[in-house]
């Protein structure tokens, strides 16, 4: 695999200088500073690529171009929206960026209750409980119809939830939720996001995923000729939030997804915490099932809890079996001759950086770490093909 790290641009604590010493050849990053819907400059991809390369790094990957909220709810602003997307992309491919990451979840974007969930020993990870959503949902955001979304018992535990909260707890959660986590693509107010959730009343799963279809059959050529590789990240947690439909959550969506537009442009990004987070998903066995359309991995483990809440593992443990998904995907490479980027994902808060300024999940040395030990097995796995 190349090993490459996310960076989110020059106000990122994490400079290039650490990322090349934690041994990343890559960077995966994007134009954050552009707004949602705008065209990507050729000028400022040149520059920030220039910026990359002088740290003696590459740009590997995008992540992520965004797809705008008129294009997944198909407004009257779509046709715009999508020649600006083509746009970007021949801007991109000018520059020579070929693997461009980008997701169709509906409003927000990946999810968190708890920014920094205390480990057995010290280290802070990031965390999600449905229970937690449910209590803002139901009793902060307090979104119209809510109830509908959720179980007798849920409803129970989630009114409890809220009444054992103090104010400051309840305002800790809403930050979590709607205030934006590094590389989501929006944030909101309370008020911004009930409007936001307002646009999708009428879009369930299978509209949004004829969007979504609609969004490929219009790019993909594009991507075709230029010879790019967009992959799509899969939910973030991988089932439906706040009464928003998600449709890239299973083995099966993706499949379906596939087999809808099959060009070869229409690619995976095989995230194995996102996937993960479910039980019904084979990691492995999607690995060999998929593998021809994977073109960029998010190697990290969650540790699956009762009641529809997880958190971030360590690497090497939680319910994700590293050794065995790496070994695929080592199959994979030397069946097809290639070397597929890969940046270890969400790594802890930990050591020095307790007490430094980072964004979470994306602090330097629980990702180091990852990577660290994520090298050791392939390496392990690479040695012990070769002897056989």
């Amino acid at each position: 695999m190349t090993e490459t790290m996310r960076w989110f641009g020059p106000s990122d604590p994490v400079t290039l200088r650490d990322i090349r010493q934690a041994g990343a050849t890559g960077i995966v990053t994007a134009l954050h500073e552009i707004a949602n819907g705008d065209v990507w400059p050729h000028d400022a991809i040149a520059a920030r690529k220039a910026q990359i390369e002088t740290a003696g790094l590459t740009w590997s990957v995008v992540e992520s171009l965004p797809v705008h909220e008129g294009i997944k709810t198909r407004n009257a602003n779509w046709d715009a929206l999508i020649a600006r997307y083509r746009e970007s992309l021949e801007h991109l491919a000018a520059c020579d960026i070929r693997t461009v990451t980008y997701n169709f979840m509906p409003v927000i974007d990946w999810t968190r209750t708890d920014l920094a969930w205390p480990m057995p020993d010290g280290a802070l990870a990031l965390r999600f409980e449905l229970e937690a959503a449910a209590a803002y949902d139901l009793h902060i955001l307090r979104r119209p119809g809510a109830e509908k979304d959720y179980t007798p018992a849920l409803l129970d535990r989630a009114a409890r939830r809220f009444h054992a909260m103090t104010d400051d707890e309840r305002g800790r959660l809403e930050r979590t939720i709607i205030a934006g986590l590094p590389g989501s693509e929006e944030t909101f107010t309370a008020d911004r996001f009930r409007e936001a959730l307002a646009q999708y009343e009428n879009i369930d799963a299978e509209t949004l995923r004829a969007n979504h279809v609609a969004f490929l059959e219009a790019v993909c050529p594009v991507a075709d000729a230029l010879n790019i590789r967009l992959v799509v990240h899969p939910d973030d947690p991988p089932f439906a939030l706040f009464g928003l439909p998600r449709v890239v959550s299973t083995e099966a969506d993706v499949a379906t997804l596939f087999a809808r537009v099959p060009n070869r442009s229409n690619g995976l990004c095989f995230c194995a915490g996102s996937f993960g987070a479910r039980s019904d998903n084979d990691l492995p066995g999607m690995i060999v099932r998929l593998g021809d359309r994977i073109g960029f991995l998010h190697l990290r483990s969650v540790q699956r809890e009762p009641n529809d809440a997880f958190h971030e593992a360590a690497h090497l443990e939680g319910d994700a079996d590293m050794i065995a998904l790496v070994a695929a995907i080592d199959r994979l490479q030397t069946r097809e001759g290639r070397s597929i980027p890969m940046r270890p994902d969400h790594g802890h808060q930990m050591l020095d950086d307790l007490s430094k300024k980072t964004l979470p999940g994306y602090s330097l040395l629980g990702r180091m770490r990852g990577l660290a030990e994520l090298r050791g097995v392939q390496r392990g796995i690479a040695h012990m093909a070769a002897l056989q």
